[in-house]
C-alpha cells in the first residue's frame, strides 16, 4: 500500500507541475484551456468551470493539459477539424515565441519542483556535513579496510596503540603512516567487545599519505530557510549537470546505454518510501530533473519536438503543414510507445533474473 501510494506522488507530482505549467502560461496568453486532468482513461470525477474542465480520471500516473487549437478536434463525423485560424482563443494564433512560452515552461516547472523538493529535504533533515566521531560512515571499495572485513558502523578506538578519540585524530594517525602495517583496535557495531584488525596503509600518490579506503559518517545540521534554499539550488544544478552529461556519454557510447523503465523506477520509488520520506523526495527531485531534460529532446512527441517546429515556424515565417506536423507526432508518439513497452519487458525479465 505504502508502494503504491508512493508511485502514485511520484508520477502525478511530476506529471501535474509539468502540465500546470503548461496550463498556467496558456491562461496568462489568452489561450482556452478546454481541459485540465489528473490522471488518464475515463473520467471518475470532474468540475466543468467557466471554459475549463477540472477532472480525475483512472488511472493516477499522470496528467494533460488540452489546449484549444493546439491539436485537431475530432467531429462527430470523425473527421479531423482544425480551430480557426482567426480564433483569438487558439493557441496557434498566438505569436510564435508565446507559443513557445508555454511549451518550455512545462519542463521548466519540473526543475521548480526538484528546487522545492530539496529545499523540503535540507530544511527538515539539515545540510549534510562531516561528523567528527571515529566511526567509520563508508568504505572505498578496492582499499585495504573494504578487504580486511571493517563494516560501516565500526569504531576505530586507536591505531598502533595510538588512541584515536575522534576523526580529526584517526586521520592524523593513519596519514603520517603510509605503506606501513597498521593495527587497528576496532570495536564493531553493536557490540562493547574489541578486536584487532591488522592491515597496510597505501601510499597516496598526491599527497604522500597513508591512506586505508574509509570515510567518516555524515551528519546533519539544522539549517535556514535561506542556506536550504542555497543548498536546494546547488543540488538541483549539480544533478542537472550530471544526468545531461550521463546522457551524453550514452549517447556517444561512451558508456553501456542502461535505461530503467516503469518497473525499475516503480521499484526504486517502493525502496525509497520504505527508507523514509526524505529519500523519496530526494528521488521525485531526481526523477523530476530527469523528466524535464528529456522532454527537452527534439523527439517527436516530446517538448522538445515542439520547440524545434516553432523555431522552423520563426525563421520561416510561417507554419508547417499541421497534417504533416501531426503525422510526425503520432508516429513519434507510437515509436516511445514501443520504446516503452520493450524497456518495461526487459525490467520485468531483470526481475525474473534477480528472483531466480
Amino acid at each position: 500500500m505504502v508502494t503504491a501510494l508512493a508511485i502514485i506522488f511520484v508520477f502525478g507530482s511530476m506529471v501535474m507541475i509539468h502540465e500546470f505549467g503548461h496550463y498556467m502560461v496558456a491562461k496568462w496568453i489568452g489561450v482556452k484551456v478546454i481541459e485540465f486532468s489528473f490522471g488518464f482513461g475515463p473520467k471518475i470525477v470532474g468540475y466543468q468551470g467557466k471554459e475549463t474542465l477540472y477532472a480525475i480520471r483512472l488511472i493516477p500516473l499522470g496528467g494533460f493539459v488540452k489546449l484549444y487549437g493546439m491539436d485537431a478536434e475530432v467531429d462527430e463525423n470523425g473527421q479531423a477539424v482544425l480551430a480557426p485560424i482567426d480564433d483569438a482563443r487558439s493557441f496557434m494564433n498566438k505569436p510564435v515565441w508565446q507559443r513557445m512560452a508555454v511549451i518550455v515552461t512545462g519542463p521548466l516547472m519540473n526543475f521548480v519542483l526538484a528546487v522545492i523538493l530539496f529545499i523540503s529535504v535540507f530544511a527538515y533533515l539539515g545540510v549534510p556535513a562531516q561528523g567528527n566521531a571515529n566511526t567509520i560512515g563508508s568504505l572505498v571499495q578496492g582499499m585495504p579496510a573494504a578487504a580486511s572485513g571493517i563494516q560501516p558502523g565500526d569504531k576505530i578506538l586507536a591505531v598502533n596503540s595510538e588512541a584515536t578519540p575522534d576523526w580529526n585524530r584517526l586521520t592524523e594517525v593513519i596519514h603520517s603512516k603510509p605503506d606501513q602495517e597498521l593495527r587497528l583496535t576496532i570495536a564493531k557495531a553493536g557490540s562493547k567487545k574489541t578486536q584487532t584488525v591488522v592491515i597496510k596503509s597505501q601510499k597516496d600518490p598526491q599527497t604522500g599519505y597513508g591512506m586505508i579506503g574509509i570515510a567518516p559518517e555524515v551528519v546533519y545540521v539544522h539549517s535556514s530557510i535561506l542556506q536550504s534554499t542555497q543548498y536546494g539550488l546547488e543540488e538541483t544544478i549539480d544533478f542537472t549537470k550530471r544526468i545531461v552529461v550521463l546522457f551524453a556519454e550514452m549517447i556517444t557510447r561512451k558508456i553501456p546505454a542502461q535505461v530503467g523503465g516503469p518497473v525499475m523506477i516503480a521499484q526504486a520509488i517502493g525502496e525509497n518510501a520504505r527508507e523514509g520520506l526524505s529519500n523519496l523526495l530526494g528521488l521525485t527531485g531526481v526523477l523530476s530533473i530527469q523528466l524535464g531534460i528529456i522532454n527537452l529532446f527534439p523527439i517527436p512527441a516530446l517538448d522538445g519536438s515542439r520547440l524545434v517546429f516553432l523555431l522552423i515556424e520563426g525563421l520561416r515565417g510561417k507554419p508547417l503543414n499541421p497534417d504533416k506536423e501531426n503525422m510526425i507526432h503520432l508516429v513519434g508518439f507510437v515509436l516511445l510507445m514501443v520504446l516503452m513497452l520493450a524497456v518495461t519487458y526487459k525490467d520485468v525479465m531483470r526481475l525474473f533474473v534477480n528472483a531466480g
